[in-house]
């Protein structure tokens, strides 16, 4: 299962072909698009270029070939929430999704609903989007002369949300009311996007724990969420690009027993499994030689 949210298709800043490339590179059972995937609140004829409606394309592809698509709405596209709850084949919009994933049980909306800014003064909101855009804009000339310059690229947004502690704090009381709210009502994982900050993190109360998690965006961080062997796995477009979709650091550290197990929800000792090999071998021995094989031996 893989999460993306945050691409603002429609907007400057979004980096639709990325996303093409690593939507090109999975094949999950599930797509879950976290909200804002369509910038609808800054919406102009006179920008939507061919790699974003590929995008599109893609994703209506992957459904129609048979990965299940939920649409969750977010705030830049809450023009669809008067489509909740429709579904088109393997294609459904929603406002917010619970899934059960291996006896845990999953909670997944965008978390525009902790906004107050989106909930009293949706205008100021807006203007802040823009306000965005544009600095995302100005940014991209600013990184494309460093790496002429032979410089590492620059993220301003990042630097004046990390700077500035009113930003700070809004993000960590976000992800923790987020966490509290999931631990209150018995969910293992909240799931969330809309302040562009991946994240996976378990946090605990007096009540019990859970783990948080956020995919980030395609604007600024180029990250997915990603569900393989019972684990999560944060996805860095920048990092992983040339990686395997299974290679995880979590993978590494788990012995093949625990690795069986986490695939057939059985423990198997794998020192009997190779006895079981070995003895089916002896019993029905390989007579073939490389030439019958149809293999060189140069």
């Amino acid at each position: 299962m893989a999460v993306i949210s945050d691409v603002h298709l429609g907007t400057y800043g979004c980096h639709a072909d990325e996303l093409i490339a690593y939507l090109n590179s999975i094949q999950p059972k599930k797509l879950i698009l976290n909200g804002d995937i369509i910038d609808i609140w800054q919406f102009s004829k006179r920008y939507f270029p061919p790699s974003h409606l590929k995008v599109l394309r893609k994703i209506i592809g992957m459904a129609s070939r048979g990965t299940e698509v939920y649409y969750i709405t977010g705030n830049h596209d809450e023009m669809l929430r008067k489509f909740s709850d429709t579904s088109m084949g393997n294609f459904k919009i929603s406002n917010k999704l619970v899934l059960n994933l291996d006896g845990k049980k999953a909670w997944i909306f965008h978390g525009d609903v902790f906004d107050v800014s989106i909930q009293n003064a949706k205008w100021l909101a807006k203007l802040g989007g823009y306000g965005y855009d544009l600095l995302i804009v100005i940014n991209s000339f600013v990184n494309w002369w460093l790496v002429k310059m032979g410089r590492e690229k620059y993220s301003l947004s990042k630097r004046i949300k990390n700077s500035v502690k009113s930003a700070v704090k809004y993000i960590n009381n976000f992800e923790k009311t987020a966490a509290d709210l999931a631990i209150e009502n018995g969910y293992d994982y909240v799931i969330c996007g809309h302040i562009h900050q991946p994240k996976k993190e378990i946090y605990e109360n007096k009540n019990g724990s859970c783990t948080y998690l956020n995919s980030g965006d395609w604007v600024e961080n180029l990250t997915a969420l990603e569900y393989s062997f019972k684990r999560w796995k944060i996805y860095h477009y920048n990092h992983d690009r040339l990686s395997p979709f299974f290679v995880d650091e979590d993978l590494k550290e788990m012995d093949m027993n625990e690795l069986i197990a986490s695939i057939t929800d059985k423990e198997v000792d794998v020192e009997d499994v190779t006895e079981d090999y070995l003895d089916d071998a002896e019993e029905t021995p390989n007579t073939k030689t490389l030439d019958n094989q149809g293999l060189s031996q140069d």
